[in-house]
């Protein structure tokens, strides 16, 4: 649903047509209330300065940050598979096939080498020798890109408290690289089936909730990267968020029917700020954007708009028992209040509201 200009302007009118002090009034020629008695003073809100702001509200969908696909490093029998959900951390199987652990470990070079004695230096052989250290093993390791003797000890120990061969060497049959922490999306493989090496066995996530929103390319602009959004969960809980991701390739809009020929979509993510999210694993949620910002400008409630007989709007000044109606130019309509331009109208004037 959008809550745009023409929505709000429709509201307008609602709301100055329905009420009692809305009938249509008119002004003599000097701006004052036309009659021979001044009503009764109404209620009042203030006029105030500052940002008027419009919002639109788009489809999103809760979930986790990141996909990983798991393979077995070698093949074998699957002996044991994780829970879906479950979350795996460093130094723990993903799972095991023949019994041995494929286990995680952190980094982002991922282990397209077996890593032993003799081999080249590099940036994943320090990634290995950082783990061990993290994991408590090679007290006197000196964590850099070498593979040295020590780190071959390190291994061998690792190894052992592991239940795999004290061979020295890790390859992809033993270890893998991520990120950090996963979260177990789907179990591919199943107890019991043999596998061959490099097929998938595993779906993993990040374990950062992030809500995934897929926005229409005429849209883009409200997609800013660090702009807020509310975020309202299946059940009304509202919770901030920050979009901190924005794509810049379009696709063709999910379920596009041959009327939406055409239709296209980019990838928008946004980070929850800290809230609980219930025990809902993925939903579908309401995404609350800015789609549009007036800066430093004079604004009312929407309610204190009222009709003019002989067309467009004025608001009712209220000074002391006094009033009168000074007729404005209204700008951009958004989260309840309107903007508005008058002679003499300035911030901290009280005006005219309908009675609650």
């Amino acid at each position: 649903m959008r809550r745009g200009r023409a929505v709000l302007a429709g509201t307008v009118a609602a709301v100055v047509l329905g009420g009692a002090v809305a009938a249509a009034v008119g002004l003599d020629g000097t701006g004052e209330a036309a009659g021979p008695s001044a009503p009764p003073v109404p209620p009042t809100a203030e006029i105030t300065r500052g940002d008027v702001v419009d919002t639109t509200s788009v489809a999103g969908r809760l979930t986790y940050s990141g996909e990983y696909t798991a393979v077995a490093g070698a093949g074998g029998t699957v002996t044991t598979v994780p829970a879906e959900g479950r979350v795996i951390r460093r130094g723990r199987a993903l799972l095991r096939i023949d019994r041995r652990p494929l286990t995680l470990m952190y980094g982002r070079v991922p282990l397209y080498r077996p890593l032993r004695s003799g081999v080249d230096d590099g940036p994943d052989v320090e990634q290995l020798e950082r783990n061990l250290r993290a994991l408590g093993y090679g007290e006197d390791l000196t964590v850099d890109e070498e593979f040295t003797s020590l780190t071959s000890s390190a291994v061998q120990e690792w190894q052992r408290d592991r239940g795999l061969p004290q061979t020295g060497v890790v390859d992809a049959a033993q270890v893998v690289f991520l990120d950090g922490p996963v979260r177990v999306a789907e179990v591919a493989a199943k107890v019991g089936d043999r596998v061959r090496a490099g097929a998938r066995v595993l779906t993993l996530t990040g374990t950062r909730r992030i809500v995934q929103v897929d926005l229409d390319t005429e849209d883009q602009q409200m997609a800013r990267k660090g702009a807020g959004v509310r975020v309202e969960l299946p059940g009304g809980r509202e919770l901030k968020g920050r979009i901190t991701f924005v794509g810049s390739v379009a696709k063709a809009a999910p379920g596009q029917g041959e009327e939406q020929e055409g239709a296209s979509t980019i990838d928008v993510e946004i980070t929850l700020a800290k809230g609980s999210t219930g025990r809902l694993d993925q939903a579908p949620v309401t995404v609350e954007m800015e789609s549009e910002r007036v800066r430093d400008v004079l604004k009312v409630p929407i309610e204190a708009l009222l009709a003019l007989r002989e067309g467009g709007f004025a608001v009712e000044v209220v000074q002391g028992s006094a009033t009168r109606l000074v007729p404005v130019q209204t700008g951009a309509y958004g989260g309840g209040d309107v903007e508005i331009e008058g002679a003499g109208l300035a911030q901290g004037m009280k005006v005219g509201v309908p009675r609650s």
